[in-house]
């Protein structure tokens, strides 16, 4: 009789519905890296920074944010890829992050209202309609309502963004219509407010992400993989919820649509950086899954789930149908993969590595949740450098080099615009 541990689903492939093939069930999800050169250009860091999660055995790699346009950044510190760029950097990241033969796709971005003041750019949005944080607000612009003809640039600039990253190597985008971006204000009734095409009932606010959805694939080629990232719900009472987020996901149905990623939250609620209290499998671990299933439902391409995953057991777990719901295919996986880039490959070997995140539980919920990203990053910065993560990173004093780092960067980050200007 064979002592052998059976395979884990997590490491059967999976077809995407271009024909596209993942070699298991596990993504890199997205995280916000801000590690951009001076030119915001991917550059050594991340070319180091990607190519150990390639060897560390995900099938999948999203990319952090790519900015559509060098006016509009999350952050400084962000990749810009827009027509004013060189591809040659792009090539060298998607060699990199692509080094063991998984997909690596880009994450194409645009923030609308929510980027910093700090930066000098000032914002746009479906409306004039700032971003509420207690204590935060005023870190960040009064936005202007966007024109018809703002719109319509914008599509093309995901389209043209689309079409650099499949010159450069990637095998994939993914269109970011999640955490309180500019899709996702769009779709949201609280921060659209709009009285023509693009706003009132939800088939008018999700206009705009079906037009991205339609343009970028017209400038791919079909074998290039073209994924979603949506929330399953805003968490914000009379925003976008699980039923507005179903039926976005049946007029998906009807486009060649490669792979949704649902996570949940924005800037204002931001789940994304922890559990909501419903729908969740437990407290700190797979809370978007229940929601997941909802929607997987009717969706028919396959769902990807990310949110707080950092045992295989429970990555196993969403993978099984529930309650007559399907389970999830695909499972992203972030800051555990900063703290141990290598997991899925000690996952696949049946090395279960306990992946502690540092909880932060101070007082200002703001100021924890800053830390906390703050804590992540340094692990990605380490990786970057060619160095081990480092588990026991003081909260306080990341916060502090990240609040430094970020001062640091948003001056650069305005020289780099005023040279493109000259």
């Amino acid at each position: 009789m064979s002592d052998a541990v059976p395979a884990s689903p997590l490491f059967a492939p999976l077809t995407l519905p271009n024909g596209a093939v993942l070699s298991n069930r596990l993504a890199k999800a997205a995280m916000e890296e801000n590690m951009a050169d001076g030119e915001h250009l991917p550059g050594e860091a991340l070319r180091r920074l990607y190519a150990a999660w390639s060897k560390g055995g995900v099938g999948l790699i999203l990319s952090g944010n790519v900015m559509i346009d060098p006016t509009a950044l999350t952050g400084p510190g962000g990749v810009v890829l827009d027509a004013s760029q060189p591809l040659a950097p792009f090539k060298a990241w998607a060699q990199a992050a692509r080094s063991s033969g998984n997909h690596a796709w880009l994450q194409l971005s645009h923030p609308g209202r929510q980027v910093m003041k700090a930066m000098g750019q000032g914002a746009v949005a479906p409306s004039a309609i700032g971003v509420q944080i207690e204590g935060a607000s005023h870190l960040f612009p009064s936005p202007r309502a966007l024109e018809p003809e703002d719109i319509a640039t914008i599509v093309e600039r995901f389209a043209a963004a689309a079409a650099m990253a499949e010159a450069s190597g990637f095998t994939g985008v993914e269109i970011h219509a999640a955490h309180g971006y500019l899709i996702s204000q769009f779709l949201s009734p609280l921060s659209n407010r709009r009285a023509d095409a693009w706003g009132g009932p939800l088939a008018n606010r999700a206009r705009l992400l079906l037009d991205v959805v339609k343009a970028v694939r017209a400038r791919v080629s079909p074998g290039f993989c073209v994924g979603v990232k949506l929330n399953s719900a805003d968490f914000q009472k009379g925003g976008f919820a699980l039923e507005d987020a179903v039926e976005v996901v049946r007029w998906l149905n009807e486009l060649p649509v490669d792979l949704i990623e649902l996570s949940g939250g924005s800037y204002e609620s931001p789940a994304m950086a922890g559990a909501p209290q419903d729908g969740a499998i437990s407290p700190r671990e797979a809370y978007f899954v229940d929601f997941a299933r909802e929607i997987g439902a009717v969706a028919r391409m396959p769902i990807m789930v990310t949110g707080g995953i950092r045992r295989r057991a429970v990555a196993e777990e969403a993978l099984k149908p529930k309650d007559g719901r399907p389970g999830v295919a695909v499972i992203g996986i972030a800051s555990a993969l900063a703290f141990e880039p290598a997991l899925p490959a000690k996952w696949r070997a049946n090395v279960m590595p306990e992946v502690v995140i540092p909880e932060i539980r101070w007082k200002k919920k703001v100021f924890a949740r800053l830390a906390a990203m703050a804590v992540v990053k340094a692990q990605l910065h380490r990786i970057g450098a060619g160095r081990e993560p480092k588990r026991n990173v003081s909260p306080l004093l990341a916060l502090i080099g990240s609040q430094v780092g970020a001062a640091r960067r948003t001056k650069r980050y305005k020289a780099w615009i005023a040279r493109r200007a000259a």
